[in-house]
């Protein structure tokens, strides 16, 4: 039993390979052939099964000689360093014994004319980088008052767009409310009653990411990928005004039908027209959507460990989880009620912030069984902040909490901030609805006028 078989029984039963990297382990520091065997299994199973540490028995079996040590609790802090400081004495001992032909003949280049800094150079370089081997970080965050210029570079690069970004949202009323868009390394959850749109109107922040660059992942978990690309391209062909639509006697530019999409009953001339718009779309989005959708035949592994490894491959500016409750939660490790899914959303924070992404992780709100009047009409209203369905721990790792209804017969709707982390709260946006032409957006001055004269 070696510290390196510690440490790399520790790594595959907490799943957990990135630590390697955490801690800044190489090849180079397991010693004998077996640990550089197992190092560099686990290391290749991660990389082709999306992140994923081998079970212990898999390990075995593929590398015999290596010894498996269940339940190490030791951290891993101090395994990184026992493994360094082992490694460093080796380096030494081979440094000052091993290479001492070496040493003699830069000693007596000395005298030959050789500067004697040269030597003095070699010296303290080989030890040098001895050191950085086996040494494990000793400073632990970030001294405030110490760092200002680093800060001050990262607020040039971030001006320059270099660095974390803000993506601004589709609805202009919302950036104002919360400082401008939505910021990188932040978990932002969308929610609202079953069947109001928060679908629709993440997907079209999805849309408008792109439409500024962003390459943005989309895990749709409940919803079909025809289904999803449909309403993308009634939504991308509206922004166009590929076609006109009256409704309740009003013309809107308008994209194509959704409803006639997904049945493919489009008129022989929209059909036509959407081939040509097809043959032109990815020439005019300048970002990327990629879509994971639920009936996709190898899309099994719902862990977030898999949509890691989706980013990564990515590249993703952008993650829409769609709803979060359909993720595979993690495991429930505190024995509470609601645990496994509290656990999972602040996995999932702790990812957002790690990567440096901005996730929209959409939930559902509790139902109101007084939100109609006794004649049974329903008025818009947003759900409380308290209706979050399946955890509060989704409210409390959210920077902002989006709450969203809509009358879609109407072509109405509201979107509001339950909470800001930056401001924001209680305000309320009105919106039109009208998602089956691709028309989502905050209404412009025509919109207004006729809802004043009653025909809105």
């Amino acid at each position: 039993m070696s510290i390196a078989e510690t440490l790399i029984s520790k790594l595959v039963d907490a799943n957990d390979i990135p630590a390697l990297d955490r801690f800044g382990i190489t090849r180079d520091h397991f010693l004998t052939q077996v640990e550089r065997e197992a190092h560099d299994f686990i290391r290749k199973h991660s990389a082709e099964n999306r992140g994923e540490a081998p079970s212990y028995v898999t390990l075995v079996e593929n590398v015999p000689d290596f010894t498996y040590i269940p339940a190490v609790s030791d951290s891993y802090e101090y395994l990184a360093r026992k493994l360094k400081e082992t490694y460093g004495k080796q380096a030494l001992g081979k440094f000052l014994n091993d290479d001492t032909k070496e040493l003699t003949r830069r000693y007596d280049d000395i005298g030959k004319g050789t500067d004697i800094a040269a030597f003095k150079a070699f010296l303290v370089g080989q030890l040098d980088a001895i050191d950085r081997m086996s040494s494990v970080r000793a400073n632990v965050g970030i001294d405030v008052a110490a760092n200002g210029q680093r800060f001050l570079t990262e607020y040039e690069a971030r001006a320059a767009g270099l660095s974390h970004r803000i993506w601004p949202s589709k609805f202009p009323s919302l950036n104002a409310a919360i400082g401008g868009g939505y910021y990188s390394s932040n978990m932002y959850v969308v929610y609202a009653r079953s069947g109001r749109g928060k679908s629709i109107l993440t997907m079209e922040e999805a849309i408008e990411f792109a439409y500024q660059g962003a390459t943005v992942l989309v895990w749709a978990l409940e919803m079909g990928w025809f289904e999803w690309m449909a309403r993308f391209f009634s939504s991308t062909s509206a922004r166009n005004g590929i076609t006109n639509a009256t409704i309740d006697g009003v013309d809107y530019d308008a994209g194509f039908d959704n409803r006639a999409l997904q049945s493919a009953k489009l008129s022989p001339e929209d059909h036509e027209a959407f081939r040509e718009f097809i043959s032109k779309i990815n020439d005019s989005l300048p970002g990327r959507i990629i879509l994971r959708a639920t009936d996709e035949e190898s899309f099994t592994d719902r862990s977030l460990n898999a949509l890691k490894a989706d980013i990564i491959e990515t590249g993703a500016d952008v993650v829409i989880v769609d709803p979060f409750y359909y993720l595979t939660y993690e495991k429930n490790t505190a024995r509470t009620t609601g645990g496994d899914a509290a656990a999972t959303s602040q996995k999932l924070r702790l990812l957002t912030g790690s990567l440096g992404v901005v996730t929209i992780a959409i939930t559902q709100a509790d139902e109101d069984a007084s939100e109609k009047d006794e004649d049974g009409v329903r008025e818009l209203r947003l759900p409380k902040r308290s209706d979050v369905k399946k955890t509060s721990s989704l409210l409390e790792d959210a920077a902002l909490l989006i709450g969203a209804d809509t009358l879609a017969h109407e072509g109405r709707g509201i979107i509001g901030v339950g909470k800001g982390r930056s401001g924001g709260e209680d305000t309320q946006i009105e919106i039109v609805y009208l998602p089956n032409w691709g028309i989502v957006r905050e209404p412009n001055a025509v919109d207004t006028a006729l809802k004043f004269v009653g025909k809105y």
